[in-house]
């Protein structure tokens, strides 16, 4: 039997060995035009289509080598262990919407299913007509299409979630009250699945907003960390002296972005796709400012009284650049007309998983962009996401690396 690689990540372009992800399910069967924009689509998808799309994506992986695991599989995996079972039944009925009589019904029902059933069950979520002896006033008063459990569709961007930084993993603090269990699935798998033994979670649901889509590991020692709609300065800081009294960074730039949600996350305007250089959102490559987080006194923990040093704003690119410590950062110019830049980057042009230096996938449909990134060296592994597009969300989003490879030092 092949070993598994190590787990961890320094960079967003090291060899792609082992990554995370989701097959949508029956969780996007639950969207509805009444209830899409809750639940944070743009759109009510084809779900039979956006299947397709994701096996297709995740094909183009492990045709190039890459370890897939399985989000929900290894849910399931779990909940064979009582102390898992226990943990994300419980979270799944803190609901004030319940009342106890409710509360207890649904922890019946769930604890009665057989792992496989339970791993869909939170996922997919639990209508009131779904549920068996359903009881108390919230049950009575509730419409038969309600959610007692709602779905989680966005459990298809693993990226949010969790973050590998080093070898150890941030499991985020999700801004929307739609996806606040997704870190509470993320964080269990990493605690009791035996293929994580040992490995120390450095963030937590219960802290400051973070999400991983904010996060782009510029180089090793080196993050950049998007605050505005989904990430708080609060929750960079927090991140930035985590990793400073671990020793897992030197250097946190904090990126603030136009908080709405076409620029949601840093990582829908700009994401590596080489070890100098990123793909950028033309409207926003000369305005993007960045402050410089460091800890020259070092800090012991993230309660440490020490004051951060905190440098700037400069542009991002050139403080990107000092921090790296390379003469520039290039940046992809796509050379795109405005309204074009625009559509593109709303269906996540730039918003790429780099499977290697040089190589990276993604949609087909961003068809200027991809031809700029080629004209710049950069082969572009493209596959559909007229589906997979609909929750705003690209190659990047879809994807938590768990392990990349090294990259070997600069001349």
């Amino acid at each position: 039997m092949t070993p598994s690689p190590a787990m961890g990540a320094t960079s967003e372009v090291g060899a792609l060995q082992t990554v995370l992800l989701h097959r949508p399910g029956n969780e996007l069967r639950r969207l509805t035009p009444r209830n899409n924009d809750q639940l944070l689509f743009d759109g009510v998808p084809w779900v039979d289509r956006a299947q397709e799309e994701h096996d297709a994506f995740a094909e183009a992986l492990t045709a190039r080598g890459v370890e897939v695991l399985y989000l929900d599989r290894l849910l399931a995996e779990i909940l064979s262990f009582p102390s898992a079972r226990a943990e994300l039944i419980g979270a799944a009925v803190d609901d004030p919407r319940l009342g106890a009589s409710l509360q207890r019904a649904t922890t019946r029902h769930l604890a009665w299913l057989a792992p496989e059933d339970l791993a869909a069950t939170l996922i997919a979520g639990l209508a009131h007509d779904e549920l068996r002896g359903g009881r108390g006033l919230a049950y009575e008063v509730m419409d038969r299409s309600d959610f007692v459990v709602p779905p989680l569709p966005n459990l298809l961007f693993t990226r949010d979630s969790s973050v590998w930084i080093g070898d150890e993993v941030a499991v985020t603090s999700l801004a929307m009250p739609a996806r606040h269990r997704e870190s509470t699935i993320t964080a269990a798998v990493y605690t009791h699945h035996p293929r994580f033994a040992g490995v120390e979670q450095l963030y937590g649901a219960g802290l400051e907003h973070l999400e991983g889509g904010d996060v782009l590991l510029l180089a090793p020692g080196v993050l950049a960390v998007g605050v505005g709609e989904r990430t708080t300065p609060g929750g960079a800081e927090r991140l930035a002296r985590r990793l400073f009294a671990r020793g897992l960074a030197h250097t946190v730039l904090v990126v603030p972005i136009a908080q709405e949600r076409a620029t949601m996350h840093l990582d829908t305007i700009a994401t590596m796709v080489d070890v100098d250089a990123l793909v950028m959102y033309p409207a926003v490559a000369d305005s993007l400012k960045a402050w410089t987080v460091t800890a020259p006194d070092g800090v012991a923990d993230d309660a440490d009284p020490v004051e951060l040093q905190v440098d700037g704003p400069r542009p991002f690119v050139e403080a990107a650049a000092a921090a790296m410590g390379i003469d520039r950062l290039r940046v992809i110019d796509t050379g795109l007309d405005p309204v074009t830049a625009e559509r593109e980057q709303w269906d996540d042009g730039n918003n790429t998983l780099a499977l290697a230096p040089r190589l990276t996938v993604a949609y087909e449909r961003n068809s200027v962009t991809n031809t700029a990134l080629e004209a710049a060296g950069i082969e572009v592994v493209r596959i559909a996401g007229s589906e997979l597009g609909s929750g705003r969300g690209g190659p990047r989003c879809m994807s938590c690396p768990v392990a990349r490879a090294p990259l070997p030092p600069q001349a």
